[in-house]
């Protein structure tokens, strides 16, 4: 393991029954697994998890997806159509801390693991459920993936030019943002428990995450009294200049920096005129304060962009950042896994597969003690069937073949 990363172990102890697919529920129990917890994935002894992409009869050429939401985790295989199957996963639900499922609505009510079954055979359960929209909303029954979250949640309304149409933002926050809310959640119930000893069952929608991440928006909304609209690289409601996107050298299509000044430091404006070479302006009328610059917002950004052509994004967010003033080069994900420095200090690390090529990954974020955790690989489907069936039911090789001979497993 690299000595720039810990095996964090917050949660060691906390067994997890990880009923999740895709990406909104494996973010969350990945965020858990990080932190230490045994999160065991019970997948399809088939195809597993839809995110697998596995092809039947063909080898897995697209295992990328699936890492990246499953790190750290062991995987179990179990058909929850037999009945045997099933009776594995509720004696897993007897013995677990939490039990997290994102299937369709109505699904785990069927196959007979919902939220009154788990209760009734661990009065402690966590049981957490993520869906695309809330019970009582028109729409709880319909499917969602991200991009129907964000649509419906609201972040498409406000990204994208001001006389464009919507945009879909170009991160996930439907699913991994909506992941991240239920393991905060989750986090707080484990917490509690150890007071009363009492279950609680915890549901969280995706569309309504999204309106957890709309706040700002809806605070431009609440002083304007008007709807919030898009505003391409500007922050809607806020008038301020400079502030934006400025082209940089050589002139490649993520050639940019993005560059803020504050209404409230008025010092920022003089600071990066000294650095563009333009003290003239200084004092100038025409620009003299936040009101002018906005209303001479075209001007104001041709001044800063003639100076941002001649240098790259780079060193014009050196040397703009070094005069105390909010600046940030566009970076695109190649540059970003090219860094050295991310894999230094453990924010990327590199995850050696038993199957797969070594891939090259983001951590999680939060360092403890000077170090974020380690990253273990994705589990190989079924992986960890066996040990599972040893360590948390008891069940020894010979009884574990017999469930495998069976279709149960």
């Amino acid at each position: 393991m690299s000595a720039a990363v810990a095996n964090v172990q917050f949660l060691s102890g906390v067994k997890i029954v990880d009923l999740t697919q895709f990406e909104a529920g494996p973010s969350c129990t990945e965020a858990l697994a990080w932190l230490g917890a045994d999160v065991v994935k019970i997948e399809n002894p088939k195809m597993g998890d839809p995110g697998r992409r596995l092809r039947p009869g063909q080898p897995d050429n697209d295992p990328y997806y699936f890492h990246v939401f499953n790190a750290n985790k062991r995987s179990m295989t179990v058909n929850l159509k037999s009945p045997k199957g099933l009776a594995l996963v509720k004696d897993m639900i007897r013995q677990a801390d939490v039990c997290i499922e994102n299937f369709a609505p109505g699904a785990i009510e069927r196959l007979g693991l919902g939220y009154d079954v788990a209760r009734e055979l661990n009065p402690a359960i966590i049981y957490a459920q993520i869906k695309g929209f809330g019970e009582g909303s028109p729409y709880e029954k319909n499917l969602a993936f991200d991009m129907i979250a964000q649509a419906c949640g609201g972040t498409f309304s406000v990204t994208g030019e001001a006389d464009g149409p919507p945009i879909r933002p170009g991160i996930s926050l439907g699913d991994t943002g909506t992941g991240m809310t239920m393991a905060i959640t989750i986090l707080g119930a484990l917490y509690k428990r150890r007071e009363t000893g009492e279950g609680c069952r915890l549901q969280v929608a995706m569309q309504d995450a999204i309106m957890h991440y709309m706040r700002i928006n809806f605070a431009t909304q609440g002083r304007t009294g008007q709807v919030v609209g898009r505003a391409g690289s500007k922050v809607p409601g806020i008038s301020n200049a400079p502030m934006g996107l400025y082209p940089c050298a050589p002139g490649g299509s993520n050639d940019y920096v993005y560059i803020m000044t504050s209404r409230a430091n008025p010092d920022h404006w003089d600071r990066l005129l000294k650095v563009t070479g333009r003290e003239e302006l200084i004092g100038d009328p025409r620009y003299l304060t936040p009101q002018d610059r906005v209303d001479r917002q075209d001007e104001v950004d041709d001044i800063i962009a003639s100076w941002t052509r001649t240098r790259t994004k780079h060193e014009a967010m050196r040397v703009v950042g070094e005069a105390g003033i909010p600046a940030g080069a566009v970076l695109d994900t190649m540059e970003l896994q090219n860094d050295k420095t991310f894999e230094d200090r453990g924010i990327m690390q590199v995850m050696r597969h038993p199957v797969h090529s070594d891939f090259k990954m983001p951590g999680w974020p939060v360092r403890v003690n000077g170090k974020p955790p380690a990253i273990r690989s994705s589990p190989v489907l079924g992986e960890h069937t066996d040990a599972v069936l040893g360590e948390w039911l008891g069940l020894n090789a010979q009884a574990v073949e017999v469930l495998r001979a069976e279709g149960a497993v």
